[in-house]
């Protein structure tokens, strides 16, 4: 990374020679031009080589005053490192001005301070910017917002002097019940990784550590405590591990964090084969593994396979498994001196990339510069579903009244459920966005149409939603009636998707379906927004209603971007990042009884997850993965790639034409999949190996070139534990979604 880097510098560097050299050719010497050449050859090689041994110097500086550091700790505070000391952070050894590590939530923002016991510290100084949920992100499809959105909050972390951010997060959306899927990406490893790798980058650019999460196989929520996943290596391998894999090896994570569950019947905090063999063995993590709060089981265990740091919610800390246990298992000698001094190695690693970092960023929050990010990612996760009357987008300029209802108008989802939130300084709802943006001459009349509440009962994982309520329906199907145009908002919200549980099923909740029922009956012109950050149960609305856009639990910009898609400011450009079951038995955790298990959960499925699952059983799903639509239309041809055959060690360069055949400018998501027929190993029907997002002005087209490692089209070979590239003929298969292939081709790899 540091040599191409600097290459890059001293490509810049020659250029700027060559150009001097060319203008100026008349007052150079001959001589000096036949110099030339040598001399730009000699920087190409020399001024890379200076960066990197700089580089290393500085690298070996570090290990140099870290191995001092831990030579002069005594036993007892290099136990208090290994720690927390209140609930999210740890203590530092003042003796030595060693500063604590302070981490924090992180996968919508910076969250507000906290007292022991979970109570807001009620402060006026900890508000931050709201940014979309995970799924929201990974709906743009847009590696570059994922960057943005990274080091915005990267900056956020820093004012507020939070030096490790607990995200991003991106388990596998395994079962659409799972009720994490709002905070996490995708069901794709592949676009996962792209977006993780990005993220992690753009938070580590303010000097600020990203820990991912959670590691590994955490994919549900209901006994998330206590179950153990039972899965095959290969789908391990290909499906849940590579997108952490990449946030190790390409983006460099600092920090990681283990999961609740059990891994073959081991806890992911003290498992060996995650946390050492593969982890640090294998992908050569340099951090911290830190646990989830009270995700640690054990002392010797844990210490011995791989945990670095433990943390924690609730006093008395020196009870925690790492530390007076610890200090004691130290003493006893079952645990050893070096191991505790790798640990504490690990973590002084981190603080000088952080808290004893030379130079750090500033630092800034609640800037116009992140609004704009959240404002960049929410106007381009939106969904299109369907549009067939051409409601959309609005014709402000005609439209003189307009009924909004629903309670996800008005709704705010910075806070709420059990989990992450952030206290923002403000959220823009859907209601307040239309009217910042319809014309003025419109009148908006609100109706609220449902309660939305939650309420828990002893059993967390059993929530009871309330029923319809006919008062509300009977205002609301009135208001549409006397108006125009209706824009009826429905879905869920974070006290019914949330940590802590799954949800029951699919369902709307809420009576929302009555609600629908009633308000399309008063109104034909009606535009259904559903909100969420998971699959609903929308057959029915599909059926009746003309018009359905998708949206999110979209940040403090939320409403804004929204009016704007709604109004034609913005071309909607968001695809789904999972599959939308007909019903839940379609989905295989479901359709094979494998969710949600007792104490032991058994992955049949294998590599089939997601739409791998849907198009290789040949079932149909009510939205594929990659699904939206546009106010625009668009055309693919010429697919073509720049040779027949590949080596192993070669890349595949594939190129087509996008031309934009409607009247307005778009992004348009082009998604290319890859096929192996006559396989030697059962696979998927196709999966997802690059994708580029592009802007196609009206009447205009661009080239989209794709690029495919050879490499990523091996399997793993659960006989030699080793990836395997298959020779053969591959189909290249380019479109709009995983079911709507619009371009094919076939390469040969030797």
């Amino acid at each position: 990374m540091i040599l191409s880097k600097n290459y890059e510098r001293s490509l810049k560097i020659v250029n700027f020679i060559r150009i001097s050299i060319s203008s100026n050719h008349q007052q150079i010497l001959p001589f000096m031009k036949r110099l030339a050449l040598p001399i730009l050859v000699a920087l190409l090689l020399i001024i890379p080589t200076c960066f990197v041994n700089a580089q290393t110097n500085a690298d070996q500086g570090t290990s140099q005053k870290i191995s001092s550091i831990v030579k002069q700790l005594t036993l007892e505070e290099k136990i208090a490192l290994l720690h927390a000391n209140g609930i999210f952070g740890t203590a530092g050894v003042p003796r030595l001005n060693i500063p604590g590590l302070m981490t924090d939530d992180g996968p919508l923002g910076v969250r507000e301070d906290v007292l022991e016991g979970w109570g807001s510290a009620n402060l006026k100084t900890d508000s931050a910017t709201f940014f979309p949920n995970g799924s929201a992100l990974a709906a743009t499809w847009n590696p570059a917002l994922s960057y943005d959105y990274g080091h915005a909050m990267g900056e956020e972390a820093r004012a507020r002097k939070k030096y490790i951010m607990l995200a991003p997060a991106f388990n596998i959306a395994r079962t659409p019940l799972n009720g994490r899927t709002y905070e996490y990406l995708s069901e794709d490893p592949f676009l996962n990784a792209r977006l993780a790798v990005q993220s992690v980058k753009g938070i580590q650019s303010q000097n600020i550590a990203a820990c991912v999460k959670h590691y590994a196989l955490n994919n549900q929520e209901i006994e998330r405590n206590r179950v153990s996943v039972e899965i095959d290596e290969r789908a391990m391998q290909e499906i849940y591990l590579p997108a952490f894999k990449a946030t190790i090896t390409e983006g460099n994570a600092w920090t990681i964090m283990s999961a609740y569950n059990k891994l073959r019947g081991v806890y992911c905090s003290e498992n060996e084969y995650l946390l050492k063999t593969i982890l640090k063995d294998q992908w050569g993590f340099k951090g911290i593994v830190i646990s989830d709060w009270g995700g640690t089981h054990s002392t010797i265990k844990a210490a011995n396979n791989g945990l670095d740091l433990e943390m924690g919610s609730r006093p008395p800390y020196n009870t925690y498994y790492f530390a007076d246990p610890l200090l004691k298992a130290v003493k006893e000698g079952k645990v050893s001196v070096a191991t505790i001094d790798e640990k504490v190695s690990r973590i002084l690693w981190v603080m000088y990339h952080t808290t004893l970092s030379t130079n750090p960023p500033a630092g800034s929050i609640n800037t116009a510069a992140h609004s704009k990010t959240a404002y960049n990612i929410a106007s381009e996760s939106v969904i299109l579903l369907k549009n067939d009357k051409h409601l959309l987008p609005l014709n402000t300029a005609k439209i003189k009244t307009v009924a909004v209802i629903g309670d996800n108008a008005i709704h705010t989802h910075h806070l709420g459920g059990f989990g992450a939130g952030v206290k923002t300084r403000y959220e823009i709802t859907p209601l307040k966005g239309l009217e910042n943006k319809l014309d003025k001459n419109t009148t908006i009349k609100f109706a609220q149409g449902y309660r939305a509440i939650v309420k828990s009962k002893e059993n967390v994982n059993a929530i009871e939603t309330s029923k319809a309520d006919p008062a509300l329906i009977a205002e609301a199907a009135a208001l549409a009636k006397s108006s125009e145009l209706t824009i009826l908002f429905i879905g869920g919200n974070r006290d019914y998707e949330s940590e802590s549980r799954d949800r029951p099923d699919l369902s709307l909740p809420f009576g929302e379906q009555q609600l629908v029922d009633a308000v399309i009956d008063a109104n034909a012109n009606t535009i259904i927004v559903v909100i969420g950050g998971a699959p609903y149960d929308i057959n029915k609305i599909k059926q009746q209603s003309n018009t359905i856009v998708w949206s999110w639990y979209n940040g403090s910009e939320n409403g804004n971007a929204l009016a704007d898609v709604l109004t034609g400011n913005v071309n909607p450009s968001g695809k789904f990042p999972f599959t939308f079951p007909a019903e839940l038995k379609q989905s295989p955790a479901h359709a094979l009884n494998a969710y949600p298990g007792d104490s032991v959960e058994t992955y049949k499925e294998g590599i089939l997850v997601g739409y791998r699952w849907f198009d290789t059983k040949k079932i149909t799903p009510l939205y594929p993965f990659g699904y939206g639509l546009s106010y625009t239309s668009y055309i693919y041809a010429g697919l073509k790639t720049d040779k027949s055959s590949y080596k192993i060690n070669e890349t595949i360069n594939a190129t087509l034409s996008v031309a934009n055949t409607g009247n307005y400018s778009g992004k348009e998501i082009v998604q290319l999949y890859v096929s192996k027929p006559n396989s030697a190993v059962a696979r998927a029907d196709k999966e997802l190996k690059a994708f580029s997002k592009v802007l196609v002005n009206k009447a205009g087209s661009v080239e989209v070139k794709l690029n495919i490692p050879v490499k990523d089209l091996a399997y793993y070979d659960t006989k030699t534990s080793k990836w395997i590239v298959e020779p053969g003929v591959y189909k290249i298969l380019v479109g709009s979604s995983s079911a709507q292939i619009n371009q094919t081709t076939s390469v040969t790899i030797q």
